[in-house]
């Protein structure tokens, strides 16, 4: 039995599926880790947080976690307090940092479920120290945060200038303990600019400043994915990958960088999304395919119908643009594509039948295409692609 044939035994109902591989992602976590701790530089030893927002960027944040605790992920990295308590509950224990910060009540899942908050803002000092005390009373030892620094994203994160302030009002804030400072780069994977320099610089005084006042930083992170691949300057005490971990790198510019960034650190894409086909139908030249006659066929053709369309994952900017592979070869997406159908020219493709296989990312036999892919014909980034993967859509995990 093939693994797609045993994937289906588990399927109940719309021949629809993602295949999630845990070999590649544990894979890709290692490579990672190797990395940021080459062998010259033995004596110290950099922490790898994995970003696992998202429900792991359309991968599944339960499993995927599990299979980088097992990998040896030192942190965890998400979103808001509700991606951070559902990890908790499915046995997580890794520090998890909520990255985007907290909105007034959330305090309380934070320090109950054990998750580490950023503060973005100083009058965010009072509202967390305040929590401390209410939830905290009787326990021993103040609440660990990390404090994001805005070196030019210009969207969270004190700026350089109210580092002074933050410094003062963490000193009259006695429930709480600065276990990490941080930044994020807005532009990393651009090597035809010195953004990612200038946020360094700046980053860098900041912590100065900070240490100067009398407030260690911490744990010291700044490098997402395009940095940890790229930047070694800007690995500090931990990484924080993204994409990378699900298999992809970023589209650098100039492009010529990919090349040698994929030679030095190869990456395993972990995801495949496949659909079965439903219909077949033979079609003349003249006949009008989908919503809108936004195709209509040159010559007499064979159309499929996959179960499959942009509630789904399968993004509504394909149609016309798009393919996907049956029987290992390219077979173009036609039309518009609904929210639960696409369709397929499979017009030369020998053979075809009803229940034959689409992958709509993947590899099948010796054709393969994937997100990273999708990403490049529709002008977007992998992580777009990734996350529209839709919540239907069962996940089968698989070595």
């Amino acid at each position: 039995m093939t693994r797609t044939q045993k994937v289906e035994v588990r399927l109940n109902g719309r021949p629809v599926w993602a295949e999630v591989r845990l070999s590649a992602l544990e894979h890709n976590f290692r490579a990672i880790q190797r990395h940021v701790n080459p062998p010259a530089q033995r004596g110290r030893w950099r922490r790898v947080l994995a970003v696992v927002k998202a429900n792991a960027y359309g991968h599944g944040a339960v499993p995927v976690a599990k299979a980088l605790a097992r990998a040896g992920a030192d942190w965890f990295g998400v979103t808001c307090a509700a991606e951070g308590a559902e990890l908790r509950e499915a046995g997580i224990r890794q520090p998890i940092l909520v990255l985007t910060g907290f909105w007034p009540g959330e305090e309380r899942r934070l320090l109950e479920y054990g998750l580490t908050p950023v503060i973005t803002r100083c009058d965010q000092l009072r509202h967390l120290d305040r929590a401390a005390v209410r939830l905290k009373r009787g326990r021993r030892g103040p609440v660990s945060f990390h404090l994001k620094i805005d070196t030019g994203m210009s969207r969270l994160g004190i700026s350089p200038g109210d580092v002074d302030c933050f410094a003062r009002e963490l000193a009259s804030c006695r429930h709480l303990r600065l276990e990490g400072t941080f930044t994020h780069f807005a532009s990393s994977d651009v090597f035809t600019a010195e953004q990612c320099q200038h946020q360094e610089k700046l980053f860098c005084a900041a912590l100065e400043r900070l240490s100067a006042l009398g407030a260690s930083p911490g744990i010291v992170h700044m490098a997402n994915s395009a940095a940890v691949a790229a930047r070694p300057s800007t690995w500090a005490d931990m990484a924080r990958p993204g994409a990378m971990l699900y298999g992809y790198h970023q589209f650098y510019d100039p492009p010529e960088r990919r090349a040698e960034i994929e030679a030095r650190l190869p990456l395993q894409p972990a995801l495949a999304f496949r659909a079965r086909l439903i219909s077949l139908r033979d079609i003349p030249a003249g006949q009008a395919v989908g919503y809108n006659a936004r195709f209509v066929a040159t010559r007499p053709s064979r159309i499929a119908v996959i179960p499959a369309g942009y509630a789904d994952g399968l993004l509504r900017g394909l149609g016309n643009r798009g393919r996907v592979i049956v029987r290992g070869q390219f077979a173009p997406l036609v039309g518009i594509i609904s929210m639960d159908l696409a369709m397929v020219d499979v017009t030369g493709i020998d053979d075809v039948r009803v229940g034959d296989v689409a992958t709509i990312y993947g590899a099948d036999g010796p054709a393969a295409q994937y997100p990273s892919d999708i990403a490049k014909c529709l002008g977007t980034v992998t992580s777009d692609v990734l996350c529209a993967l839709g919540k239907r859509v069962p996940r089968f995990y698989l070595r």
